[in-house]
């Protein structure tokens, strides 16, 4: 009875713990480490709106989200936001890749087997501060657009029947990252009706992911169908990627105010590169004739992560009590698979949907304003483009989700309190922002 362990190359390794900066779903034996990047505009309010702010854009998170519109803001203001993530990250805990189950120890699972590492992060996730001049306006702005813990588990991965029963080798994965940008936006008044904005921005990024590779705790048949207990003399190989990488990009806007009740507006914003180093050692358990913790291939790597394109409409009744937004989104994920030089592997481009809405009681004192929102997240995990049966169950095609959003808006005459709350299968967030002017 056959024990297989997969190995990858160490050029393979690399890619794969880098490509670990962007995909939503983990896998084994071909590790692909999760992230969750939020591409979409910050701000509490926003988040009510289900991100359909690009046409908007009339508050200070707008130094992101499109910097066209901060000329729009008439006192120097301030904005701060608090997020609390819940992430849900899947993963392959094991099961069947071919074949029927024996019955035996762990090996009663027909088809792959799934499970969820869990991360809740409470943080400071969006700054800023506008002054505002006649026909201008500058902003300054910190945003984090990532930051995840994840951990998994992988064993009792089978494939094959009788006589020809495989285990591949069992993966124990870890990972950390913390993306967080600084920017300098400014925006110009160019009629009463269009105004163009421009931004800097300087990101800071830091990652560290890891995978050790366990054969089953002895090499008895017993072993075979075992709970694996990750023990150090049993470990192969053990494969890192790291780095803390900065980079300069740039952000680019438009907003148009078609009438006194429609308004258009456009953001592109440039993904930075992320450069870092993988490396691969030798496990106690290694046969690669070198003594174990022995580094056996080091390299860099470089990642370019998405360019975003973001495109909306606004709607704002003569009134003012009701505000209605939708925008469209493009992530560039197929430049990212590029720049890794996938040769069996590929990610896909997403447009997204987003769709919300606002009910201001404007006699109430103080004004309260209700929000509702929703929006399509496509699939954009790393799939094979091959029919190795391994890779097409490891590496498969993911789901699209939808993302639900509510908020609730105070405002006095100085000062705004914005709560918004977005819900998914993978990820619930919680946003608390405040807005002063001055």
């Amino acid at each position: 009875m056959a024990i297989r362990v997969e190995r990858l190359s160490s050029h393979s390794a690399l890619v794969l713990l880098l490509a670990a900066l962007l995909a939503p779903a983990g896998v084994v034996a071909q590790q692909v480490i999760p992230v969750q990047f939020s591409f979409s505009d910050p701000g509490a309010r926003s988040m009510g709106f289900g991100g359909a702010f690009v046409a908007l854009a009339d508050d200070a998170t707008a130094a992101f989200a499109n910097p066209a519109g901060l000329v729009q803001l008439l006192r120097p203001e301030v904005s701060v936001e608090g997020r609390r993530w819940s992430y849900s990250t899947p993963f392959t805990e094991g099961g069947r890749l071919a074949g029927l189950p024996t019955g035996n120890g762990i090996d009663t699972t027909v088809g792959l087997r799934t499970a969820t590492s869990e991360h809740k992060l409470t943080g400071l996730s969006f700054l800023s501060l506008v002054y505002p001049g006649d026909d201008w306006s500058l902003a300054f702005f910190r945003h984090e657009w990532a930051n995840l813990e994840f951990f998994s588990e992988t064993q009792g991965l089978f494939t094959g029947g009788p006589g020809t029963l495989g285990r591949f080798v069992d993966v124990r994965a870890t990972s950390d990252q913390e993306f967080v940008s600084y920017g300098l936006s400014a925006a110009y008044r160019i009629s009463d009706r269009f105004n163009l904005g421009l931004g800097v921005v300087y990101h800071d990024l830091s990652f560290e992911a890891s995978e050790t590779r366990f054969l089953p705790d002895d090499d008895t048949l017993a072993s075979v169908f075992a709970q694996n207990s990750y023990l150090p003399e049993r470990s192969v190989t053990i494969e890192r990627s790291f780095g803390h990488a900065t980079d300069w990009t740039f952000i680019a806007g438009f907003l148009w105010r078609l009438s006194e009740s429609w308004s258009i507006g456009g953001v592109y914003r440039q993904g930075p590169e992320v450069e870092g180093e993988g490396e691969e050692t030798a496990g106690e358990a290694n046969d690669l004739g070198v003594p174990p913790g022995s580094v056996v291939f080091r390299g860099p790597g470089v990642l370019e992560l998405p360019d975003f394109y973001g495109l909306g409409f606004a709607y704002r009744a003569p009134d003012g009590r009701l505000t209605v937004s939708f925008q469209w989104d493009r992530i560039e994920y197929s430049n990212s698979a590029d720049s890794l030089r996938f040769d069996e592997r590929t990610i896909d481009d997403v447009d997204e949907l987003h769709l919300g809405a606002e009910y201001v009681f404007l006699g109430s004192t103080p004004i309260v304003a209700v929000r509702l929102g929703a929006w399509l997240d496509p699939d954009h995990q790393i799939r094979t483009t091959t029919d190795d049966p391994l890779d097409r169950a490891l590496l498969p095609r993911g789901d699209d989700e939808m993302h639900y959003a509510a908020g609730l808006g105070v405002a006095l005459q100085n000062f705004q309190i914005d709560l918004g709350v977005d819900f998914a299968d993978r990820v619930d967030t919680v946003s608390l922002s405040a807005i002063y002017s001055f």
